[in-house]
């Protein structure tokens, strides 16, 4: 008989993060034929992720442009991924989150009438312009989707007030950290030499602080105001240290390399998964406008201050172990100073927890496929997600 067939779609870094371990759970599974398309949104930092977790793909549409805009991406993408799903005829369609992959993919998936599974769906901030413009790319790809695997509960009710069918939607926890799982348990080598030296160099004072900035929404006065409690936090602060693996986009590398000229200001470029892993599990806290990090900083007990205004991921903030600080210069350098100077404050904000799920949420996605599929009867109770 022929094996049912599914197809894994990504084209950023992020994604691949988070559907590598559901694409190797899937090729662990003898009954299953997986098969991975990436669109290359990204192009050098998807390939430094795939390298890191032994990922090569069997269709690349290779869509990246500089200066890339969405609409012409959208539309590039459309008919480069019909003409995939013709030609790997797939049972099932799986994307995550919220890029315009994931969008367009569900969108030309549907066309072909093949069935979608949405890894991390019914995340919400309820605000269409934060994050931008992927609020908008996770409603409509819900709209598209037979499958929905959301990761907590929160996400889980979203989904039903939508109208999504009780059903159709399955409580899985997050798969990042299933990739931090997998990270963790392998042997850690330097691919930057600058961040290895860098760490070594700290001082037995030194407070060591993880920073990301990416978000469209952030760009222009946003990061520069972002820039600017990062210049007070320098001044305030002497044993402070910034690790900052720089963004390739040109409207962030042009801000932060023209602001933060300061020696304990670590500009780095883009880290592989590993180095980044291993940064954050040496650091004393992140200031961060990735979802990713708000995810990976709980699983590893490391407060998260949130550069942004509104978030899609509340449980961390409602746990009071990240706290959202918008793009205000005050509120950053009010909540990190605290982190900085109050062990108290610190101790409450730096314990891991398990709001994101346990590492076992690509095994349950897996098999709810394989359930769809009708490679099994049905669900045991221990593949629903209590985290």
């Amino acid at each position: 008989m022929t094996k049912p067939r599914v197809l894994v779609v990504f084209g950023t870094r992020p994604e691949v993060i988070k559907l590598a371990p559901v694409l190797h759970e899937l090729r662990r599974r003898e009954d299953l034929d997986a098969r991975l398309c990436v669109t290359a949104q990204h192009r050098e930092m998807l390939d430094q992720m795939m390298a890191n977790f032994g990922l090569r793909p069997d269709f690349d549409l290779n869509l990246m442009e500089p200066e890339q805009d969405l609409n012409r991406l959208s539309c590039r993408a459309l008919p480069r991924i019909q003409a995939v799903l013709k030609a790997a005829r797939p049972d099932f369609l799986v994307v995550q989150g919220d890029t315009t992959t994931t969008f367009v993919s569900a969108l030309a998936a549907f066309y072909e009438r093949v069935p979608v599974a949405h890894v991390e769906a019914g995340l919400r901030s309820f605000d269409r312009s934060n994050p931008y413009p992927e609020e908008i790319n996770r409603v409509m790809t819900a709209r598209l989707c037979e499958l929905h695997f959301a990761p907590t509960e929160t996400a889980r009710r979203n989904l039903l007030t939508e109208g999504i069918r009780e059903s159709d939607v399955v409580r899985t926890g997050n798969t990042i950290v299933d990739a931090l799982d997998w990270c963790v348990s392998r042997a850690h080598r330097f691919a930057d030499p600058e961040l290895r030296r860098a760490l070594e160099a700290l001082g037995p004072q030194d407070k060591a602080v993880l920073v990301t900035t990416h978000r469209r929404e952030n760009l222009g006065g946003p990061l520069e105001s972002i820039c600017e409690a990062f210049e007070i936090l320098l001044r305030t602060h002497p044993g402070l240290h910034l690790f900052y693996p720089v963004h390739m986009n040109p409207k962030v590398q042009a801000v932060v390399r023209r602001r933060l000229r300061h020696p304990r200001a670590h500009l780095l470029a883009a880290l592989d998964y590993f180095d980044l892993v291993h940064l954050l599990r040496r650091c004393d806290f992140v200031l961060t406008d990735s979802g990713g990090l708000q995810e990976e900083g709980p699983s590893l007990g490391k407060p998260v201050v949130v550069l942004r205004r509104v978030t899609e991921r509340p449980e961390a903030v409602e746990a009071g172990v990240a706290a959202l600080a918008g793009t205000d210069p005050r509120a950053i350098v009010e909540i990190s100073s605290r982190l900085l100077q109050d062990p108290s404050f610190y101790a409450g904000m730096a314990r891991k927890v398990g709001v994101y799920g346990d590492g076992k949420a690509s095994a349950r996605i897996v098999e709810c496929l394989r359930h769809r599929l009708g490679l099994r009867a049905g669900m045991p109770e221990h593949y629903l997600c209590r985290a």
